[in-house]
């Protein structure tokens, strides 16, 4: 960790922008369950609060590196922030039964796994993130935002151009999990690699 982000006070705009979006977590979580997910209005809740959270991740970290504002706390809470807000959302939808279970393990077990080496190895080593997690990234919020709408749920005249729309997301879904575990893969290549290259120097 930087001297730089050492000094920086956490109280800033970035972080105000995190600490929101974990707030977020259990209202995304309440909307998409709420009448066991068949709720239209609070299923249009849900994709709002959702879409809003991933508007500000990539805000806040636009907004904390052009004005000088990254902090060690930012470097923490905003990747749990990110991690947590898509994991209720598979976890949600899951539960409801708009995404399969094995989908959402495997998701999670992948981003959390990686984002836990990130922060243990943050002293020694420094990855940059590689282009494949950055569309990972959008991949899974454009699936996710339209799989959290009520799109099964909606009437006729609605009803058939709704479901046609779910297995477009669900396509979605497919690729962003088909580039989760490549990233994935990259990442884990990447610090290996440092690591070996540090042991020979």
């Amino acid at each position: 960790m930087t001297d730089q982000a050492a000094e920086v006070g956490n109280w800033n705009l970035p972080n105000v922008l995190t600490g929101v979006r974990i707030l977020l977590v259990p209202v995304l979580g309440y909307a998409l369950l709420h009448e066991g997910g068949d709720s239209i209005l609070w299923r249009c809740v849900a994709t709002v609060v959702f879409a809003a959270a991933m508007a500000t991740d990539k805000v806040d970290g636009d907004i904390a590196r052009s004005r000088g504002l990254v902090t060690n706390f930012g470097k923490i809470a905003d990747p749990i922030a990110d991690k947590a807000m898509t994991g209720m959302a598979f976890v949600g939808l899951s539960i409801v039964g708009d995404v399969w279970w094995w989908v959402t393990i495997v998701v999670l077990v992948r981003e959390w796994s990686v984002t836990l080496l990130r922060l243990s190895i943050l002293r020694r080593v420094v990855v940059a993130a590689a282009r494949s997690g950055k569309v990972k990234t959008v991949l899974q919020a454009v699936a996710l935002t339209g799989l959290c709408l009520p799109l099964r749920q909606v009437h006729p005249p609605l009803h058939d151009a709704g479901v046609v729309l779910f297995y477009a997301y669900q396509a979605a879904l497919a690729v962003a999990v088909a580039m989760t575990l490549w990233s994935g893969f990259e990442f884990f290549r990447d610090v290996w690699r440092q690591r070996a290259t540090i042991r020979t120097t």
